[in-house]
């Protein structure tokens, strides 16, 4: 698809920003279909935000992904929210319409779903209980998209018990309350285990996680892509447990925004999965 009369325009809104990968998944895309345009990384601190999604349109910009610590703010700055992400509470992502006005969505739960798939086309929500660690924003998109797939039985743990308890009470069944000195013995019977927190991310302390009640026949997942395998998915693996890192949930958020402002539904090729893990 081309668009011979301009030249094509997006980017991610961060603070900071320059670490994403986000520019490298979707200049891979501009070269790969033949569009010529750019994705810009855009360094906006939180007191700028409103300024510059306004700017957008003026800018010639079809839209933005926005990353810490604007999707939350965004929601009472874009025009219109997707029901979804009204539902997550956060969006992920903003196209400029053709009157100028912006819309929020967020693609992040779609993301993570579509990349158990990639490693498990067969997977189904409810195959068992599902153990979700943390409650914070990323957590939220996850309990959507896994409620919305048909979970019936999500078990939420987070060492401030009183966000998990207010997920819980937002999002109802199936989503449940797990306290957190019950954390290693709600593994019990789980068909997956979730970490949405940056426990294990470079720099930080490893996830504080026993895993002998797991099942062994149990996929474990952790959003956290640097590093490519953190404590969790190492213990897990040296288990015998199959394992998924949140490389795959970043390269298929990426996909339907892409679609959204340029006309294109990108593939996650092996060759981008290959460069972009080069790079971490």
């Amino acid at each position: 698809m081309s668009h011979p009369d301009r030249f094509l325009l997006a980017g991610v809104m961060g603070s900071p920003v320059m670490h994403s990968r986000s520019p490298r998944i979707h200049n891979y895309w501009f070269e790969k279909y033949g569009l010529v345009g750019t994705y810009l990384p855009l360094a906006i601190e939180q007191d700028g935000l409103e300024a510059a999604l306004r700017a957008l349109p003026s800018l010639a910009f079809s839209g933005c992904n926005l990353t810490i610590p604007h999707k939350e703010a965004a929601l009472a700055i874009v025009d219109e929210v997707d029901p979804l992400a009204r539902r997550i509470g956060a969006v992920n992502c903003v196209i400029v319409r053709k009157d100028k006005s912006l819309a929020g969505l967020n693609h992040d739960g779609w993301g993570f779903i579509q990349s158990i798939l990639e490693v498990d086309p067969g997977w189904e929500a409810d195959r068992g209980p599902i153990v979700v660690m943390g409650a914070g924003g990323s957590s939220r998109s996850v309990l959507v998209s896994l409620a919305d797939q048909g979970a019936r039985e999500i078990r939420l743990i987070n060492r401030s018990p009183e966000r998990a308890l207010n997920l819980a009470l937002e999002f109802g069944a199936p989503v449940r309350a797990i306290a957190w000195e019950d954390r290693h013995d709600a593994l019990d019977g789980a068909a997956m285990l979730i970490n949405t927190t940056s426990q294990g991310m470079v720099g930080q302390p490893a996830l504080d996680l026993r895993l002998d009640r797991l099942p062994l026949a149990a996929l474990v997942s952790d959003i956290i892509y640097i590093p490519r395998e953190t404590p969790l998915l190492m213990q897990a693996r040296q288990r015998g447990n199959r394992t998924l890192n949140g490389l795959g949930m970043l390269l298929h958020q990426a996909r339907p925004a892409f679609q959204a402002w340029f006309g294109v539904m990108p593939d996650a090729t092996p060759e981008l999965r290959a460069m972009i893990d080069a790079t971490i």
